[in-house]
């Protein structure tokens, strides 16, 4: 997973497309190419009006150069980085960033994506993508662009609560200074935690426990189980600020009314 920050602080993570679904999505992309060229060249030789061998090999190879190189910009372009193969496989091509591309990336793409795939019988894309950490190809390396999964799955929410036997505690406890970059870790952790080994899943619960304690005051109780005391925190940090912002969203309710009934006496 890539993870972006952008310039208003939001973490972005991103999922870099996989080798084989770049493949395939690619592999689509040129069958539908190789198949509108066959129909063009055949469509082109069926017009009676051509005689001239010249005129007609100059459309031919006009039509090929349309369709292998200006298509793909074109459509790159207008989509933002999108095309039937990569349509089919859920994939989008996103700028380093994780922005939106512009004509000037599909174009590097496009040219460079001539010589790799088909000049090269796909070769060069092939070996590129093999050893690159995202999957990128050369074009993708020098117009500093990526594939990037578009249909990834809605994770589910986190179910999390406070067990009675820490209810106490968990009332009187302190988190506030607990970082957010923390408590995301920890929240990943409770999702997949269960997909993990058991021995790596108990030694990351102690990490996380651990390094989560140096900003909790007082301690759980002695003997807590790790895992549990983390999913405690987690869910007494989300009731707080649930509380807060409903505490603040109902302020600025209040105060809104009270200025909307200000004005109307003020207009009498």
């Amino acid at each position: 997973m890539s993870t972006i920050i952008t310039g208003e602080a939001v973490v972005l993570e991103l999922r870099p497309a996989s080798f084989a679904a770049r493949s395939l999505g690619c592999a689509i992309d040129v069958l539908v190419t190789v198949v509108l060229a066959i129909a063009a060249i055949f469509t082109i030789g069926a017009i009676p009006f051509l005689v001239d061998a010249s005129a007609t090999r100059a459309i031919i190879l006009l039509t090929l150069v349309t369709l292998l190189v200006g298509l793909p910009i074109a459509v790159e372009t207008l989509t933002r980085g999108k095309s039937l193969g990569k349509l089919v496989m859920g994939l989008r091509i996103v700028r380093d960033d994780g922005g939106s591309i512009r004509f000037r990336h599909a174009l590097i793409r496009g040219l460079l994506g001539f010589f790799e795939i088909y000049m090269s019988l796909g070769s060069v894309a092939f070996l590129a993508s093999l050893f690159n950490g995202k999957s990128k190809r050369l074009g993708d390396m020098l117009a500093g662009t990526y594939a990037i999964r578009d249909r990834a799955p809605e994770p589910k929410p986190l179910q999390v609560h406070t067990v009675p036997a820490l209810a106490p505690w968990a009332a009187l406890a302190d988190i506030g200074r607990l970082p957010d970059t923390l408590a995301r870790r920890i929240s990943v952790f409770l999702r997949q935690g269960g997909a993990m080994a058991q021995g790596s899943r108990e030694s990351l619960g102690t990490d996380l426990a651990t390094e989560a304690s140096r900003y909790v005051a007082p301690q759980p109780p002695l003997g807590t189980p790790p895992e549990m005391f983390l999913a405690v925190l987690i869910a007494e940090r989300r009731d707080r600020d649930f509380k807060r912002l409903s505490a603040a969203a109902e302020q600025a309710q209040r105060l809104r009314s009270r200025l909307a009934s200000n004005g109307g006496a003020n207009k009498q």
